[in-house]
C-alpha cells in the first residue's frame, strides 16, 4: 500500500469530471468545506486549468494532441472533420470523442451508430458548444418546485451569459430575420433570442469557451480537502449492506487495483457509462439503462445576404470570433424542436464546406427534436464480453417511433423555412444527422418521485434502495427534451450536492456534540 497514490478513505467519492461532477465538487466545497472529496477520471488531464475547453488552446498541434488524448480507445482513428464526411455516411467520431466499435445497433433497429463518448478531465465539457438554454413546456420536470432556482444556480456555476456577442453586428441581423419568421404567435420567453452560453473572457480580453474548469471554480481548486485523480478507472461501487461504502478502482498508469472507502458516492460518468458502472456493481434497478433518448438533429446552412468582407474579422487561433454568434429558437409544445442557430466560426463543430468565407456570414441551422420516450429504448450490458476498459460491453436498443418520424418531418420543413428567411441556402435539402449525433443522450438513470420501476433515483438524485449513492449527468433527466441538456443536468446536480452537504454537516454536528458530551 506504500505505492498507493489514492486515499484510503474520503467523505465523498466522485466518479467522472464533467460539468455535473464538477458541480458536486463545487457545491460541496462551498457548503461542506471540511468534507474530504476525491474525484476519479478514467482519462488524462489535457488542459490547464484541468477541465478547460480544448478549443481554447491556441496552438493547433497542441489542440489536436489534447483531442487525441481524449479519444480513449478511439485514439488515432480518423475523425469527422467536415460536414461532407457526415453526409456521406462516414461512421466516424468528432475530434476528441470515440464511438462504440460494436453493439451500437441491433438488427432491424435504428440504433445509435454515432453515439460518442470522451475520456478526459472535463468530460464532454472540454468539447461542447457551450449552449445552456432553459427547458420550457413539457421539457420541464414538473415535480421539482424549485427547478427555476436550481437553474439559476446552474447558470452561476457555468457562468452563463446572453451578452457575449451583443456588440457584434451579424448575430442581431440573424435574429431579426429568424424572428420575422417565427415570433408572431409566441409569448416573449419563447421568441428568438441570444443563446445563453457558457463562455467567458480571459484577462487579456479574449472570448473563450467555458468547461468544467469554470464549474469547479476557485472554491474547488483552492479546497485543500479536494483531490482530482486522472487516469483512474472506477470499476465498481462498493456497498456495505444496502448503502454505498466506497469505490474499487484501477490505476490506468500501473494497472494496480485499489479500494477507497467513502460515506457517499457520486457517479457522474455519462448516460452510457454511468448505468454501466452501476450494472457492474450489481446495482440493477428495473429502469437502469432504459428510457434512453437522443435528440434527432436536422441541419441546414445558409449564407447571409449583403455581408461585405469589411464586416468580418479573422477567426481567432483559439476561442470565438466576435463577429459570430449563437441564436436560439426555443422549444414549444406546439413545435417540439429546439433551434440552435450557429454562425460558422462560433461552432467547435464544422458546419459548412465553404472556404474562404466572411467570418459569421455562413449560418448553420440545427433543429433538435424531442424523443418519443419508451422503456424499450435502452442500453444493455453483457457481463461475458468486456469492452476496451474491461467493463461489461454495451448493447444499444433504439428505435425511432412513428411519432418521432412525424416530428422530424416537421422539423425539416421548418428548417428550410428558417434557412430561406436567413439567406441563400447552401443546399436545397436539409440533412438528418445519424442517430447519436446530438451527443445529448438522456434518461438511463432517470429521476422520479417514487421507486416504482420507472426511475433509478429520487428527486435528490439518490439511487433508490442504495442510500449514499447518487447519480449525475444527462441520464438523470426524466423528460423528453429538445434543448441542450447540460444546464438542466447541472441544476439537478446542485440539488443532489446540497443533499449530500446536508447529510455531512448534520453528521459533523452530531459528532461534535458527542465529543462535547464525552468531555
Amino acid at each position: 500500500m506504500s505505492a498507493n497514490r489514492y486515499p484510503l478513505e474520503v467523505d465523498v467519492a466522485i466518479v467522472g469530471s464533467g460539468p455535473t461532477s464538477a458541480a458536486y465538487a463545487r457545491i460541496l466545497s462551498e457548503l461542506a468545506p471540511e468534507a474530504r472529496i476525491a474525484m476519479f477520471e478514467v482519462g488524462p488531464s489535457i488542459s490547464n486549468p484541468p477541465g478547460a475547453h480544448v478549443k481554447n488552446i491556441g496552438d493547433p498541434a497542441a489542440r489536436a494532441a489534447a483531442q487525441r488524448a481524449s479519444e480513449g480507445p478511439g485514439a488515432g482513428a480518423a475523425t469527422v472533420n467536415s460536414p461532407g464526411e457526415v453526409k456521406a455516411g462516414t461512421r466516424q467520431a468528432r475530434p476528441g470523442t470515440f464511438l462504440l466499435t460494436e453493439g451500437y445497433a441491433a438488427d432491424g433497429e435504428d440504433g445509435l451508430p454515432v453515439a460518442a463518448m470522451s475520456s478526459n478531465v472535463g468530460g464532454m465539457g472540454a468539447h461542447w458548444t457551450g449552449a445552456c438554454p432553459r427547458p420550457g413546456g413539457a421539457e420541464r420536470i414538473g415535480f421539482l418546485d424549485d427547478l427555476d432556482a436550481l437553474l439559476a444556480e446552474a447558470e452561476r456555476l457555468l457562468g452563463v451569459t446572453t451578452q457575449a456577442f451583443e456588440q457584434a453586428p451579424l448575430p442581431q441581423k440573424v435574429r431579426e430575420l429568424l424572428a420575422a419568421q417565427v415570433d408572431q404567435d409566441r409569448v416573449a420567453e419563447y421568441r428568438v433570442q441570444p443563446m445563453p452560453l457558457a463562455v467567458h473572457r480571459r484577462p487579456e480580453g479574449q472570448l473563450v469557451w467555458s468547461g468544467a474548469d469554470v464549474v469547479m471554480g476557485e472554491a474547488t481548486r483552492n479546497n485543500e480537502n479536494f483531490t482530482l485523480f486522472d487516469n483512474s478507472l472506477v470499476r465498481r461501487v462498493l456497498t456495505d449492506g444496502a448503502a454505498a461504502s466506497g469505490v474499487e478502482l484501477s490505476d490506468q498508469l500501473t494497472g494496480q487495483q485499489y479500494q477507497v472507502a467513502a460515506r457517499c458516492v457520486v457517479v457522474g460518468a455519462d448516460a452510457l457509462r454511468t448505468p454501466q458502472l452501476l450494472w457492474a456493481s450489481g446495482i440493477r434497478p428495473e429502469a437502469l439503462g432504459r428510457y434512453l433518448n437522443d435528440q434527432a438533429q436536422v441541419v441546414f446552412a445558409s449564407r447571409l445576404r449583403g455581408v461585405e468582407a469589411s464586416q468580418g474579422a479573422g477567426a481567432p487561433g483559439a476561442g470565438l470570433s466576435e463577429q459570430s454568434g449563437v441564436s436560439w429558437v426555443p422549444y414549444t409544445d406546439e413545435e417540439p424542436f429546439h433551434g440552435q442557430i450557429m454562425q460558422l466560426d462560433a461552432s467547435p463543430v464544422p458546419l459548412a464546406d465553404d472556404d474562404p468565407v466572411v467570418p459569421g456570414s455562413i449560418v448553420g441551422l440545427g433543429l433538435f427534436c424531442a424523443k418519443d420516450l419508451s422503456a424499450q429504448d435502452r442500453v444493455e450490458f453483457d457481463d461475458q464480453v468486456p469492452d476496451f476498459y474491461g467493463m461489461p460491453s454495451m448493447r444499444i436498443h433504439y428505435r425511432l417511433s412513428e411519432a418521432d418520424h412525424q416530428v422530424i418531418e416537421r422539423a425539416k420543413q421548418q428548417i428550410v423555412r428558417l434557412g430561406h428567411a436567413v439567406g441563400d441556402p447552401l443546399d436545397e435539402r436539409p440533412f438528418v444527422m445519424p442517430p447519436g449525433s446530438s451527443l445529448h443522450y438522456q434518461g438511463t438513470t432517470r429521476m422520479g418521485t417514487a421507486d416504482d420501476g420507472t426511475s433509478v433515483c429520487s428527486p435528490d438524485s439518490e439511487v433508490w434502495q442504495v442510500p449514499g449513492l447518487f447519480v449525475a449527468g444527462n441520464g438523470v433527466i426524466p423528460t423528453a427534451t429538445a434543448c441542450n441538456p447540460t444546464l438542466t443536468s447541472v441544476a439537478l446536480a446542485v440539488r443532489g450536492a446540497r443533499r449530500i452537504a446536508e447529510k455531512l454537516n448534520n453528521s459533523l454536528l452530531m459528532s461534535k456534540s458527542d465529543n462535547r458530551m464525552s468531555e
